[in-house]
């Protein structure tokens, strides 16, 4: 049974950070904050297939073969001293 839960004297920056990311996400603040939580609380492990498709369906629309693997060092390295 779901329950009510009020948050008291919440630091801005948590307030503002959960605000802008339920924002990004497309949630109400009262939703972000429940997915995070259970994110924290409840976190699920990932099998290794399921991983492996959740990459392959990422990698799927790139162009095959424009990166060289000299190309990838160099974006990996850029912007590092």
């Amino acid at each position: 049974m779901p329950v009510s839960l009020t948050l008291k004297n919440l630091p801005d920056e948590v307030y503002a950070r959960l605000k802008d990311s339920a924002q990004a996400h497309r949630r109400s603040l009262n939703r972000e904050a429940i997915v995070c939580l259970e994110a924290a609380l409840m976190p699920r492990r990932i099998e290794v297939d399921e991983r492996l498709a959740r990459a392959r369906a990422l990698r799927a629309p790139l162009p095959k073969g424009a990166f060289s693997a000299r190309d990838i060092e160099g974006f990996k390295r850029e912007g590092r001293p």
